[in-house]
């Protein structure tokens, strides 16, 4: 039986629904309806692979959306003492037709908002089928939820010459218009969506916000962990264009790099990501947007972002969106805290280290108490919570024109022997209200993580896309309001050392 049409036989049977490709039953649990791996675009395979997405090829019958489908491949990179398979998969079943997306709906489910996720992971790996982003207490809670896969890595965001540019974020669009045309059927409100994401997710989002080519496709945006500066220009990117298929002896073409199998792909990935030897991607400034987390990022001067994104909000792109961002308070410990880098980096590694995006990488450290009785992990790691999180979402925030809110995750997981805190990562759980897969010795939240606190995140995400209200004021230069998540309160933020500021 075929992937497309196979049987739950112990799922109960719900009414089909019609969809522009042609009919779909999901089904039905606690009063939650599930569709899961629905295509919005034909599978990026032989001549689509380095395509614009295309419209799946309609199918007579009716489809068996019970079963989520196959994901992009990528391969897991483990964390000491934790369990991350709950954040972004476990790169179990892959193949070439995954441009899928999942919904949940609550039964009898009419006009109600519309949430869709952008699931993280560096731009290289995630799934929308991972166990902490589930979509079902969402549903429960009163809106249609969705989640989508998109081309991941040199697929989806690697500017090949003669390939378009962008394609993962040509996939979002294109899930943004099958989400328009096709919503409603499902219970949802195509006029009332909000897009919202994770970690490459959010950075995934914002540039949305920006682009034209999403114009008038969502209302509202949230964005977590993330912002409109983690981008590129295009003539740094192909740096590493002609890193990989220098590794991967290939021309630096589709036909170069639709020849590899990916285990190799996935090897020369690694070697160009590594510190030393991999691809310089620094730009004339000396500075690299991502710090070295990850190679693949969105790349601007296409159609798609046809400006850096901060530009584009500073003159008007993205007002009439509703914008809902923030940052966790310890972002950083995530990288930082299970590998004992934090712990245990010397000052003049840690230097080095930071000085490989930032070119004023002493006075960063300085800044944040480095030779001041500070241990340099210490002083590198809130040094980089701001560089590559909060500062750039502060900014993204205060060039926003349109209405603004900005939150923090102040919830500390007691994990990595209490020093995991308010970590990358950590408010998906919260959000989505699945604290049960992240909880354990292994898990990120640790034992006992606080079930109010997931049912109050969850009801304030539901209340924004709702109608965009929320119980604090919104952002601006002067206040700079921040809502802190667990201690239910607004703050007064105050702005980074100036002596780490990273111009963009």
């Amino acid at each position: 039986m075929s992937p497309q049409m196979n049987k739950d036989l112990n799922a109960p049977e719900i009414d089909a629904i019609r969809t522009a490709g042609g009919l779909v039953r999901g089904s039905l649990e606690r009063g939650v309806r599930r569709f899961l791996g629905i295509h919005y675009a034909a599978p990026p395979v032989g001549a689509n692979r380095f395509r614009e997405p295309v419209p799946v090829l309609p199918w007579e019958g009716v489809r068996d959306a019970i079963m989520p489908g196959p994901s992009a491949p990528y391969k897991i990179r483990p964390f000491p003492q934790l369990d991350v398979v709950p954040l972004v998969g476990n790169s179990g079943e892959q193949g070439g037709d995954y441009l899928r997306l999942n919904i949940w709906a609550p039964e009898n489910a009419r006009n109600l908002p519309v949430m869709l996720f952008i699931h993280g992971g560096g731009f290289v790996l995630g799934s929308k089928d991972s166990a902490a982003h589930d979509g079902t207490a969402l549903a429960r809670a009163g809106v249609v939820s969705v989640a989508i896969n998109y081309r991941l890595n040199i697929d989806g965001f690697l500017p090949v010459p003669g390939i378009p540019t962008n394609l993962g974020l040509r996939d979002m669009i294109a899930a943004l218009r099958w989400v328009r045309d096709n919503i409603a059927a499902f219970g949802g409100d195509p006029d009332n969506v909000t897009l919202f994401g994770e970690s490459a997710g959010a950075m995934a989002t914002a540039n949305l916000v920006t682009s034209p080519l999403a114009k008038g496709l969502f209302r509202r945006a949230i964005v977590q962990s993330g912002h409109g500066s983690m981008v590129r220009e295009i003539p740094v990117a192909r740096r590493l264009v002609s890193k990989l298929a220098k590794l991967l002896k290939i021309s630096p073409d589709a036909e170069g790099f639709a020849s590899v199998p990916f285990d190799r792909v996935w090897a020369a990935m690694e070697k160009a990501g590594k510190p030393i030897g991999g691809a310089d991607l620094r730009d004339a400034d000396g500075y690299e947007p991502v710090y070295g987390i990850s190679r693949f990022i969105p790349v601007y001067g296409d159609d798609v972002l046809p400006e850096l994104p901060l530009r584009a909000l500073e003159k008007g792109a993205g007002k009439d969106v509703d914008l809902l961002i923030g940052t966790n308070a310890e972002e950083m410990n995530l990288y930082f805290v299970p590998t004992g880098i934090r712990r245990r980096i010397p000052g003049l590694l840690a230097s080095w280290l930071l000085g490989r995006s930032n070119p004023h990488a002493r006075a960063a450290l300085k800044a944040y108490g480095l030779g001041s009785g500070k241990r340099p992990g210490e002083a590198m790691t809130e040094a980089m919570n701001d560089l590559v999180f909060r500062w750039p979402a502060r900014q993204f925030a205060v060039a926003h024109s349109g209405r603004t809110h900005v939150y923090e995750m102040d919830w500390r997981s007691p994990a990595s022997n209490g020093e995991l805190g308010a970590c990358h990562g950590i408010e998906l759980p919260f959000v989505f209200n699945t604290l049960s897969t992240v909880t354990g010795p292994r898990g990120l939240a640790g034992e006992n993580p606080p079930q109010e606190l997931a049912d109050r995140v969850q009801s304030l995400w539901v209340s924004f896309a709702r109608d965009g209200s929320l119980p604090w004021a919104e952002f601006d230069v002067e206040g700079r309001q921040v809502y802190q998540l667990d201690a239910a309160k607004a703050v007064t933020e105050p702005v980074m050392p100036a002596a780490a500021f990273t111009p963009r």
